[in-house]
């Protein structure tokens, strides 16, 4: 059975001031998710299913329907801030979404086969698509579970701090534990994050999450008593986010699975800040000139 691939792209692009999901960033104004899902097609998946919100959809749909339809299935499933949810029979008062986690949850009834999740605004690289559906048709199992880790100098904005999941690993590359550092931004003096406690190095070749995971269907039933009780402990707070590696963390400690970190060395691309976006358009425009994309990528 082929892969599914999950693309977040729910997202409010708060810091971009716009839709990044849908930019153009392609010589025919292909958006970054457009690159994605060509190198998972050529990759093996056989589904794509993106996550975003109602008031997205048409503008969403006016990017991108039809241009891939007829190659890969393709599917939509909206993440509001009320999406139900089994266990869930109200919800708190809220602006902000309530994370990657949730996002992923609310597509569970769109997948049964073995899925990778990405962020709709990432660029992964050919290598990672190719790695990570190996692993989803060779070794995914419902306690074993994958995650493709960057090398962190690769993964920084010239134009503003980001985040980062730093990872933990034991000597066979298992994740031991995966920690969200806020506020990464590279200085003279080094690669810096900030905290409560004030700022600390990283090392440039720490091995971080750029949320591309490998999942079996069976982590929907775990994430979904997870998130069940998040909402209860954070009804108060309404800037509390669930994001995937709470779940991770969760079931490594707990024992339930083991998480493969299998380490990319490409260069990530992607567009936080509308300041990226030029880097972002010439380094499509280079791996085009390099035979990587054809000029059309669609045909």
């Amino acid at each position: 059975m082929k892969p599914t691939l999950l693309i977040l792209a729910a997202g409010i692009g708060s810091r971009y001031g716009g839709l990044k999901q849908v930019d153009g960033v392609g010589p025919n104004g292909e958006a970054i998710i457009e690159y994605s899902i060509y190198d998972a097609i050529r990759a093996g998946f056989g589904k794509v299913v993106f996550i975003i919100r109602q008031d997205i959809e048409a503008a969403f749909k006016e990017k991108f329907g039809g241009k891939f339809d007829h190659l890969i299935e393709t599917g939509y499933v909206f993440q509001e801030l009320d999406s139900p949810i089994e266990g869930i029979s109200e919800w708190p008062e809220r602006i902000k979404p309530w994370g990657t986690g949730h996002a992923m949850l609310v597509a569970a009834n769109a997948i049964n086969e073995p899925f990778a999740v990405i962020n709709a605004d990432d660029y992964y690289g050919v290598d990672a698509f190719r790695e990570i559906c190996v692993f989803l048709q060779n070794d995914c199992t419902p306690n074993h579970y994958g995650m493709v880790g960057y090398v962190l100098s690769n993964t920084l904005s010239d134009h503003g701090t980001v985040s980062r999941g730093v990872c933990s690993m034991d000597e066979a590359s298992y994740l031991t534990d995966i920690n969200e550092r806020t506020k990464v931004e590279r200085t003279d003096k080094g690669i810096f994050y900030e905290d409560t406690d004030g700022r600390h190095l990283l090392g440039p070749d720490t091995l971080v999450s750029m949320n591309f995971w490998g999942f079996h269907p069976s982590v929907f039933e775990t994430a979904r008593q997870l998130f069940v009780q998040f909402v209860k402990d954070n009804a108060n707070n309404p800037k509390a986010e669930f994001f995937i590696p709470l779940i991770v963390s969760h079931q490594i400690k707990a024992g339930e699975i083991k998480l493969k970190v299998i380490p990319c060395n490409d260069q990530w691309y992607g567009v936080t800040y509308q300041e990226d976006k030029a880097p972002v358009k010439a380094a499509f425009r280079e791996f085009i000139d390099q035979g990587i994309y054809p000029e059309a990528l669609w045909g």
